[in-house]
């Protein structure tokens, strides 16, 4: 039976995919840094870690975790110090890496979570384990960091295993699945810039989620974290567990497109990113297929010359000169949003 291991008020575990984000401020920048938190809690971020590479940003914890909307996990390498700092200062869960840990340190944090009943994440990365040479063996690695914190007395445990490659970590998150009930942090390390990285996490994240595994998903990408949190929704959207949104679908264009399908679609996607109700928007470049090929959609346009065809649940509903498109879709927006 699968584990449920919960961070102050959110289980990981539970059937539930439970979204989160990391800051890039400087932890010791208190103002900017809860300030980003926030705002990633506002995208949809339900848990939020920082790095706490020192004292003084374990000191900084203490009113980054008062002024912030969602529990705060705290991101530990190489020293106990920084860690334990951090779980009195009111961290919700410490993620480590053990292979830049010694077992003292190790056994100092379990014993500070111990007492502070706060779970820890093991993060183990391809990257910084030199005996992982393949996806076996990076999930049994994770099981051994496991195994020694359960022998310092603690199972609160939260694992990852994380390649940059997408294969091989689909292949050890599977291989990790198979072998133990702790609840799996599922993503890609280093995956990239917004442009390249949303892909691979895409294929690596969907897949997964797609085959049962996972229960909490950072999508790691170089920049604004704020794009981690969209595309992590995006990506749940995408395999159906997200399904309280509009989805605006439009065709590739061809030399029969009339409109600037483009333009228009990301105008409605605009407008409706704040919607939490399943409505299904089409815009289609010509009327000779449009109508046909968006079945299933509530409503849309397919485009003409001069005048556009405007349908609802597959009909005809009206049509509309092309300046208007926009308008009257906005118009079937709010109507479908107050249905």
């Amino acid at each position: 039976m699968k584990k449920v291991v919960t961070v102050k008020d959110v289980p990981i575990g539970d059937g539930k995919i439970v979204i989160q984000s990391m800051t890039n401020t400087l932890t010791t920048d208190i103002g900017n840094t809860v300030k980003q938190v926030n705002e990633l809690a506002l995208c949809g971020a339900e848990l939020v870690r920082v790095s706490v590479p020192d004292v003084e940003s374990a000191n900084a914890l203490k009113d980054i975790v008062r002024l912030s909307g969602v529990p705060i996990i705290a991101d530990i390498h190489y020293s106990a110090k920084p860690a334990i700092i951090a779980i009195e200062n009111g961290a919700s869960k410490i993620r480590v890496n053990p292979y830049n840990m010694n077992k003292s340190d190790i056994s100092s944090i379990v014993k500070k979570c111990i007492e502070y009943k706060i779970p820890i994440r093991v993060g183990v990365n391809k990257g910084s384990s030199g005996r992982c040479e393949t996806p076996k063996d990076l999930a049994i690695a994770a099981l051994d960091c496991a195994k020694m914190i359960e022998d310092a007395g603690w199972d609160q445990i939260v694992l990852a295993v994380k390649s940059s490659n997408v294969e091989e970590t689909v292949k050890a998150y599977r291989e990790l699945y198979s072998m133990t009930e702790y609840p799996l942090h599922v993503g890609l390390t280093e995956a990239g810039t917004v442009s390249s990285g949303i892909i691979k996490s895409a294929v690596a994240v969907g897949s997964l989620l797609l085959d049962g595994i996972g229960d909490t998903i950072r999508i790691s990408l170089a920049g604004n974290p704020i794009n981690e949190v969209y595309a992590a929704h995006k990506i749940l959207r995408a395999i159906g567990y997200e399904k309280d949104f509009v989805e605006v679908i439009a065709c590739p264009t061809c030399a029969r497109t009339n409109i600037n399908v483009e333009e228009i679609a990301k105008k409605i996607e605009d407008a409706t990113a704040n919607i939490k109700k399943r409505i299904k928007i089409a815009v289609m470049g010509c009327t000779v297929n449009g109508i046909g090929e968006s079945k299933g959609a509530d409503f849309g346009v397919a485009g003409g010359k001069d005048k556009s065809v405007i349908f609802k649940n597959s009909q005809i509903y009206k049509t509309v000169s092309n300046s208007q498109i926009e308008d009257e879709l906005k118009l079937l927006i709010r109507e479908y949003q107050n249905v």
